[in-house]
């Protein structure tokens, strides 16, 4: 994984950690975006590495899905959440 995806995941797996976004709780996908630095959300390259991030997170299943009104919610997996402050705790700035 790239450092800059790393970088991505652990902003957006913290940010949802201080939300509360846990099981039952969830929040709009296109959310996860924002406040990620500028640099992520205005160009296209960080644009690919926000989705490859949130693909990301997927797969590991650090994410669970909720389709929702229309829209795709995301709250972090109650049983991964050992995994989740690990990676937090290893890619912290």
């Amino acid at each position: 994984m790239k450092k800059e995806t790393n970088d991505v995941i652990w902003h957006i797996l913290s940010k949802l950690i201080r939300m509360n976004k846990i099981g039952g709780s969830h929040t709009e996908i296109k959310n996860l975006e924002k406040g990620l630095p500028s640099h992520f959300r205005t160009s296209k390259q960080g644009k690919k590495t926000i989705q490859e991030a949130v693909k990301e997170m997927l797969n590991k299943e650090y994410l669970l899905q909720k389709p929702s009104t229309g829209e795709i919610h995301v709250s972090l997996n109650p049983r991964k959440i050992n995994e989740i402050q690990e990676f937090i705790e290893k890619y912290k700035n």
